[in-house]
């Protein structure tokens, strides 16, 4: 345990980065399929798109999950702890989301890189809105150790109203 707040630090700096990577990209997305009559724009973009993913957010959740993993190891009570473990294991539940999204961004970063991606600059607009609510669950959690349901809800309906207003048809100003 001597090192626990030493590891606990290496923890919340790799969720940072792997965080500004989960913000960022899908906003590089955004810019890539609204301007994609723009050859060489896109050419840059595509090189960020790539460097931030691999060098990044690639190496940033590996270390977060590394580094979690450790801590689990150091203090099992996080787990198995009836106190504890229901809002740790809602934690790791949401953990296992954003570690898809993590995956499902290289999918989209491969098609946008072949130019053979068919999603809208809305969708990537909707889709990067996924970390920030997931990242909402995981920091209340931690905090407040537990798992509200209601909170939950709350947080689907937030998701829901701001995919409906990206989505929704623009009224024409006359």
């Amino acid at each position: 345990m001597e090192y626990y707040t030493w590891i606990l630090t290496f923890h919340v700096v790799s969720v940072l980065s792997w965080m500004a990577m989960l913000f960022y990209l899908p906003r590089l997305y955004v810019y890539h399929v609204e301007n994609s009559e723009k050859k060489e724009f896109i050419e840059v973009v595509k090189i960020q798109e790539y460097k931030i993913y691999k060098y990044i957010g690639m190496p940033a959740m590996w270390a977060t999950i590394i580094s979690g993993a450790i801590m689990i190891s150091l203090n099992s009570a996080l787990i198995t702890e009836p106190s504890v473990n229901y809002w740790m294991h809602a934690k790791l539940t949401v953990l296992i989301f954003l570690i898809a999204y993590s995956f499902s961004l290289e999918y989209y970063r491969k098609q946008l890189s072949n130019d053979t991606c068919k999603r809208s600059g809305k969708f990537f607009r909707m889709y990067n809105e996924v970390p920030t609510i997931l990242a909402i669950l995981i920091v209340t959690f931690v905090i407040v150790k537990e798992v509200s349901i209601i909170f939950i809800l709350l947080m689907l309906a937030l998701f829901a109203f701001i995919s409906y207003m990206i989505f929704k048809p623009k009224k024409n100003k006359q």
